[in-house]
């Protein structure tokens, strides 16, 4: 004959002590979680949705402070990982950027998250420069053995023959500045891509630091091999 086990009814209504209170501990949680999600005026998918999204983005920051050195390329490249993803700082922070190749120290931009499809960069990227002056007339002749030596063309500035398609090119492009690097990487007079430059006999090792003669050099070249087309279509020359 089976024994028969019979259980007190107190014994099979009430839950282990332990097992009880752990049950009480953990509804008393959620309560008072809600009741705070409440008061702050955040729904539980809120906070899921927030929390996912800083999640996924754990190393972009909201705000990015503008160093020395910095240029909206390189920035994006410390953000996103992807230089090319300018225009996005650029477009997020336009009511502060007038020129995507002017920013000072100490701004502080607005780093939005990357979209899918990076949009595109404005139609100027600075502002138009001042016209080239006209040539000084020549002073009249003096005697052989007083005669000045002509003045050498300034190393950092150059503008080209006034009136020809190449002064125009470079008014356009860079102002007669042979240094100046925009925040796309294009540099110089005639505001060449790395690759350009290359294309058309400029040294690898002298881009961004190359000589006016160089890049006229550089210039000459593209104009015969690629004509007006390389320059024409974007700056109206």
């Amino acid at each position: 004959m089976a024994a028969a086990v019979c259980l007190a009814p107190q014994a099979q209504a009430d839950p282990a002590p332990a097992h009880a209170a752990a049950q009480t501990a953990a509804a008393t949680q959620t309560g008072t979680m809600s009741d705070a999600l409440s008061q702050a005026g955040i729904s539980p998918a809120e906070l899921f949705a927030a929390v996912r999204k800083t999640s996924a983005n754990p190393s972009r920051p909201a705000r990015y402070t503008v160093r020395s050195g910095d240029s909206l390329s390189a920035i994006a490249g410390k953000v996103y990982h992807k230089q090319n993803a300018w225009t996005v700082l650029y477009w997020a922070n336009r009511g502060t950027i007038h020129w995507a190749n002017m920013i000072s120290e100490g701004q502080v931009l607005k780093v939005p998250a990357l979209p899918a499809k990076i949009p595109a960069a404005p139609s100027q990227l600075g502002p138009a420069p001042a016209p080239a002056p006209a040539p000084a007339a020549a002073p009249a002749a003096a005697s052989t053995s007083t005669s000045a030596p002509a003045r050498a063309t300034v190393s950092g500035s150059y503008s080209g023959a006034s009136g020809s398609y190449q002064a125009c090119v470079i008014a356009r492009e860079s102002g007669g500045n042979s240094q100046v690097m925009n925040s796309s990487g294009h540099y110089g007079l005639y505001q060449f891509s790395s690759s350009t430059w290359a294309a058309y006999g400029g040294s690898s090792s002298d881009f961004g630091h190359a000589s006016v003669s160089e890049q006229n050099r550089v210039f000459n070249n593209a104009m015969a091999q690629g004509g007006q087309s390389n320059w024409s279509p974007y700056d109206g020359c």
